[in-house]
């Protein structure tokens, strides 16, 4: 079994004016696509990890043969990530959450605008290209970010909100100004997603 390129679930405008439609189309199309060529490219000599989901790839990704172990971990990261940030993002997105994924960032971060606030400041200090994620770390809800491609599934947490920093994802609207990027992005939230992606992750 080969990885495959999932479609984007939307138009490539459909989040404009807070992301363009350039940006999306090169995104999706050419540094998705890359990860997941490369990604089954790095495991043709290795049939049986081959056949995992990407989530149990990497959640053994120190098993994973030396010599293709930062090739997998960088491009199955690379798709695992994507696939989720597509899905947590939709037209006319935004606003808030709500019921008990609203109840339990404000329990683990005092309100949302708190948890806003911190998450916003986990992707700017975020040196380089990353992410930063809202998961699960024992039994715990947690903000982290991670460099590259890495998930925090590679360490044992089970992120299920992430916010991508790579310059790809920004730079042809914001430039340098990765503070401007992160508030409009915000706008964009499916959070009907998030909450089911929530919900899977507390099993």
């Amino acid at each position: 079994m080969s990885y495959t390129l999932p479609p984007l679930p939307y138009a490539f405008d459909a989040l404009e004016p807070y992301i363009d439609a350039k940006t999306m189309e090169i995104h999706h199309d050419k540094h998705h696509a890359a990860y997941v060529t490369n990604l089954n490219k790095a495991l043709e000599a290795q049939p049986d990890l081959a056949k995992l989901p990407v989530e149990e790839l990497l959640a053994k990704i120190n098993t994973v043969p030396e010599a293709i172990r930062t090739a997998v971990r960088n491009n199955g990261g690379g798709h695992m990530n994507h696939s989720m940030f597509w899905k947590i993002m939709k037209k006319d997105g935004g606003k808030e959450p709500t019921g008990e994924l609203a109840s339990a960032i404000s329990s683990a971060f005092g309100s949302f605008a708190d948890f806003k606030t911190k998450l916003n400041d986990a992707a700017t200090k975020r040196f380089g290209s990353g992410w930063a994620w809202l998961l699960f770390r024992d039994g715990k809800l947690v903000i982290e970010s991670t460099a590259n491609q890495d998930n925090p599934i590679m360490d044992g947490g089970k992120a299920f909100f992430g916010l991508d920093v790579w310059e790809h994802a920004y730079y042809l609207k914001y430039q340098n100004r990765r503070p401007e990027y992160l508030e409009a992005w915000w706008n964009t939230i499916n959070w009907q997603q998030v909450a089911e992606n929530f919900a899977n992750a507390k099993k």
